[in-house]
Formats: structure tokens, C-alpha cells, sequence
């Protein structure tokens, strides 16, 4: 039997990490700068963390939701004083698919709507749900067609009002900083009306906030830059720092009813280990300070080079660096070669999701190797 390929590959297998780095079997060193799809949030094998899971899978591994769970509390618990949300309800699952698939169904039971706007470049997940609101019709499979989904150019509030006026939609969904599109970020005045024109319509606001937040963006969650509070908030990839786990946040006003959710290994003993070791250095070690600093110096030095680099964005380790021509799969073959892992965003864009963690030194190898 074969696995089923995922991606094209690159030619290693990484059997060791340390912080920003990964090592092969022969000891050869890769700088990381693109954290296995942003999952790396406080780098490969931290103390804290390995020694946080290690402690819980030699107590309690797995039990259902059956029973009283005191690692979701704390969990939850330490997510609202970090990221301003106390006020919010958790619910935990697996994945960031799952996550957004559980939010527009939230959304849908709250307001007993069926229809839901999305944006055009859109990326929410390949489960059945995630995928009807995923802008791109190559994985959109004939049972993924539901008609209920609208797309909308991002930024076109006058789209947006056009549709919500109708009084059908459920809800709107839109990323933080739209990521397998490119790294593009919503202006921050357009997420401010969204907001508004959401409220005036009954309409829940979903941010997906699964690739930009937990510090990536330089806030916790990318929306805040904006001074918004959604309705419910997606999460996982770096809340797990490779350990799965996703999650959504829900506004105390919209009250799930007991067996609308549910899930057999949301919220297990060894994810909320694991969730709340990363929520401790993410803390302890001011890393989303660092995420802010070091990015935007990384933005503005990337934005000097010039020549074939035709334009960067982005906010805090959330880069899109975009190439001159269809040619960002070449750039990155050649900066695996120097030992260079990133990531591509269709065609044309170099994709950079390292650890919060990462230095400004770390980031110069990957300019100077750029240039």
C-alpha cells in the first residue's frame, strides 16, 4: 500500500527540530521559516513544551467528554486573559476545517438562517462544509456544491450590504489575513464597517483566525488590529505548536445548547496539555511582541530589495513575498538548496509562517539569500 500524496515534496525527511531549525538523518541543518503551514508557533521541540506533554501522557492520555475535564478550564481559562476574550465560551475539537465547520454551524442554529457569505480567494479548510466556503473550484467537488455560499470581492463593503440586506445570511466568514491566497490583508476601516453592516443585518461575524492568529500577526488574534470583536473566532494550528487541536470562541450572547456540538477527541488530556504549554511561552517568552518587531522589520527590509521582488505583504510573521513572473516554486527550490525552508501561496508568492520566535538574524539569511 502507498500513502496518498498531499503535496508535491521536498527531497527530506526532517527527524530533528530545535527552535527555528530542523535537521535530517545525515545531521544537515534547515533554517524553518515556514513552520509546517504556521503550526510552529514556539519553535521545534521547546522544554516547556515537550516536558508538559511528556508529564500528562505518563498520567492520563485520553478520556472522552464524558467526564470532568480540569485541562479544559485552565485552558480556557488562560486563552481569555491572553487574548482579551474572558468573556467568550471555548469549544475545543481537532483541527481548523473543524473549527470553521462548527462556527457557521453555530451561526446557522443562532440565527436560523441557511446562506453564508465568504470572499473571493477564500481558504476555510477541505472538510465538506470548510470546502463550500473555500474560493476554488479545483477542490470543490460536485457534493461540496451547496448553492448556500455567496463569494464577494474582499474590501467591497457595497457587496457585502447588497447581500445581507436580503435578510437570509447566516453569517459571514472571512480570514483574519487571507493566507493560502497570498498573504492579504483586509483594511482595517473595511473590517471596522463589516462589523457595523453585519450587526445591522442579524448576521453573525466568523473570523477564521486559524493561520493569523495566536500572535502571528503581532496581536493575538489578526482582527484586533482593527478594534473588532466578532461573534465567534476560529483557531488551531499554532494552539497546538503540532499537536492537533482547534477551537472556536463564541460571544457570550449566542448560547449553545447542549448536544449541538460535539466531539470525541476535542479538548483531550494531551491537546490541552499541549495548548496550554504553548499559551505559557507564548506568554512567558513575549513572543507575540517579538512576532511584531521582528516582522516588521522583516516587511520593511523585504520591501527594499526591489528588482524581481514585486511586492511584500503582510503583518507581524505573516509575509507574502511576491515574485516577478510565475516563479515562486523556482525561488523556493533554490532556497531549499541553501537550506531555506518557505512555503508558497499560488504562483507567484513566497509564503514565511516561522516560529514566533524566530530573529531578526534568522530572517537576514533569508534576505540575503533572496537577494
Amino acid at each position: 500500500m502507498n500513502c496518498f500524496d498531499v503535496y508535491s515534496l521536498y527531497d527530506i525527511e526532517p527527524v530533528r527540530g530545535e527552535g527555528s531549525w530542523v535537521f535530517d538523518a545525515a545531521g544537515n541543518r534547515y533554517l524553518d521559516l515556514y513552520g509546517g503551514h504556521a503550526v510552529i508557533s514556539i519553535g521545534h521541540a521547546h522544554p516547556h513544551y515537550v516536558k508538559a506533554i511528556a508529564g500528562q501522557v505518563s498520567k492520563l492520555g485520553f478520556y472522552s467528554n464524558s467526564v470532568k475535564n480540569s485541562l479544559q478550564t485552565h485552558l480556557a481559562q488562560e486563552l481569555g486573559e491572553i487574548s482579551g476574550y474572558g468573556d467568550y465560551s471555548l469549544f475545543l475539537c481537532n483541527s481548523g476545517a473543524e473549527a470553521n465547520e462548527n462556527a457557521v454551524k453555530l451561526a446557522s442554529f443562532a440565527t436560523h438562517r441557511e446562506k453564508v457569505l465568504a470572499f473571493s480567494k477564500a481558504f476555510h479548510g477541505r472538510t465538506s462544509g470548510a470546502v463550500a466556503l473555500t474560493d476554488n473550484p479545483r477542490i470543490i467537488s460536485p457534493f461540496n456544491a451547496t448553492g448556500k455560499v455567496t463569494f464577494v470581492p474582499l474590501g467591497d463593503i457595497d457587496a457585502v450590504e447588497r447581500e445581507l440586506a436580503s435578510g437570509e445570511y447566516a453569517a459571514v466568514i472571512i480570514e483574519g489575513i487571507q493566507g493560502v491566497a497570498g498573504i492579504y490583508v483586509p483594511d482595517d476601516r473595511f473590517m471596522v464597517s463589516l462589523r457595523d453592516v453585519t450587526r445591522k443585518y442579524g448576521t453573525k461575524l466568523i473570523l477564521d483566525e486559524v493561520q493569523s492568529g495566536y500572535g502571528r500577526s503581532g496581536r493575538f488574534f489578526a482582527h484586533q488590529h482593527a478594534g473588532i470583536c466578532p461573534d465567534i473566532i476560529s483557531m488551531a494550528k499554532g494552539m497546538g505548536n503540532g499537536f492537533p487541536i482547534g477551537g472556536i470562541l463564541i460571544a457570550p450572547d449566542i448560547k449553545p445548547v447542549r448536544g449541538m456540538l460535539g466531539t470525541t477527541f476535542g479538548g483531550n488530556h494531551l491537546a490541552c496539555a499541549a495548548a496550554i504549554a504553548v499559551l505559557d511561552v507564548i506568554d512567558d517568552e513575549k513572543l507575540i511582541a517579538n512576532a511584531a518587531r521582528v516582522g516588521e522589520t522583516a516587511i520593511e527590509h523585504l520591501r527594499q530589495i526591489g528588482g524581481k521582488v514585486r511586492e511584500v505583504r503582510g503583518r507581524g510573521l505573516m509575509i507574502g513575498v511576491e515574485i516577478d513572473g510565475d516563479a515562486s516554486a523556482e525561488r523556493r527550490r533554490l532556497l531549499f538548496e541553501k537550506n531555506i525552508f518557505t512555503g508558497g501561496a499560488g504562483a507567484t508568492t513566497i509564503r514565511l509562517l516561522p516560529a514566533l520566535s524566530v530573529s531578526n538574524d534568522m530572517i537576514q539569511q533569508f534576505i540575503d539569500a533572496i537577494k
